[in-house]
């Protein structure tokens, strides 16, 4: 398989003063300062593709955006070797930071006052762009969204959402052969959010970038990522794809109810009634997870039916967010 990104075995450890505390405790760490190691990222290894939507996911602290500075050349690992399309990031900043685009959340790349075309045309004096390549890009944009009403602009005037399709156009600009997206659609709306999904999976089609994203919004796993991978405390735990994930945990179906009185005290009786099964309840349905290694659907149902008047019901597949939710809370480890 051809790779664009190869990692083997990297780790990132930060050296982390430690504090004590009240005034002696202040007093005592000026003159004696004491450190312990901290691993963020622990022998991570993985290869990808040209042209792969990698689904970079983890909680808060995980150690995702620790490996993405590494790949981007902001840091050095520890140990283990990392090369981004043949180079290696920390030693070749320059080279890297022409064959890579980056978003990081709401920090904007673009110049706060400034017309978006501005922004652009300064970019692409960064980048050296040539005019064709440019003007080409600039037509593919209008193909895929109507950004001629906010060429004009100044960014510091644009909403949230406008500003980060602005910044993810302008992390395409140059061509990149690789784009980290983190956190792309966090805090946009529903109709947004859908607009930068389809931008950044046609970008993805008709140029073959490879995209790594993280995020926490199961919403953009499913709708890019033909590939997970999933840290937890600086550890790999997953590597495959959602599809594979959802079989491994395919014995387990959602009941949801609806149910006379108030869901969420109703919610409590049935947690104390299914000990094995999770309960949770919103404001239209208690919803009940059932492992049917365990216990059948058939089974709950005519317990509940005993004790409650239903008055709805529907049964799902696992969802992806709950599948992550899992594994997280030590569901599965390996691939």
């Amino acid at each position: 398989m051809e790779k664009i990104i190869e990692i083997k075995n990297i780790t990132k450890e930060f050296r982390v003063p430690d504090r004590h505390e009240g005034l002696k405790g202040s007093i005592r760490d000026l003159f004696s300062r004491s450190f312990h190691t901290v691993r963020a990222v622990d022998d991570i290894s993985m290869d990808i593709a040209p042209g792969e939507i990698v689904g970079y996911l983890g909680p808060n602290g995980a150690g995702k955006s620790t490996t993405i500075k590494m790949m981007t050349g902001v840091l050095e690992p520890s140990s283990g070797e990392i090369l981004v399309n043949g180079c290696v990031p920390y030693k070749n900043r320059t080279r890297n930071a022409q064959n890579i685009g980056v978003v990081f959340g709401q920090r904007s790349q673009l110049w706060w006052a400034l017309p978006l075309i501005e922004s652009f045309r300064l970019l692409k004096d960064i980048y050296m762009i040539p005019d064709k390549q440019y003007d080409d890009m600039l037509s593919l944009y209008r193909t895929l969204v109507d950004i001629d009403p906010l060429l004009h602009k100044p960014v510091r005037q644009m909403s949230l959402g406008q500003r980060t399709l602005s910044d993810i156009l302008a992390a395409f600009l140059h061509d990149p052969k690789i784009v980290f997206l983190d956190e792309p659609t966090i805090g946009l709306d529903v109709s947004m959010k859908s607009k930068i999904r389809t931008l950044i999976a046609e970008l993805n089609r008709q140029k073959n970038t490879t995209v790594i994203l993280t995020t926490h919004d199961m919403g953009d796993v499913d709708a890019l990522c033909q590939r997970i991978v999933i840290i937890d405390h600086g550890k790999m735990l997953y590597d495959n794809d959602i599809e594979h994930l959802k079989k491994f945990f395919g014995a387990y179906r959602t009941l949801k109810i609806r149910i006379k009185g108030s869901l969420s005290e109703q919610a409590e009786l049935i947690k104390a009634q299914l000990p094995e099964c999770s309960v949770t309840a919103d404001d239209d349905w208690i919803s009940i997870l059932i492992n049917e290694d365990r216990q059948s659907v058939v089974s709950v149902l005519s317990q509940l039916q005993t004790s409650y008047d239903i008055r709805d019901m529907q049964l799902e597949e696992i969802s992806s967010e709950e599948v992550i939710k899992r594994i997280y809370d030590g569901g599965v480890t390996g691939s």
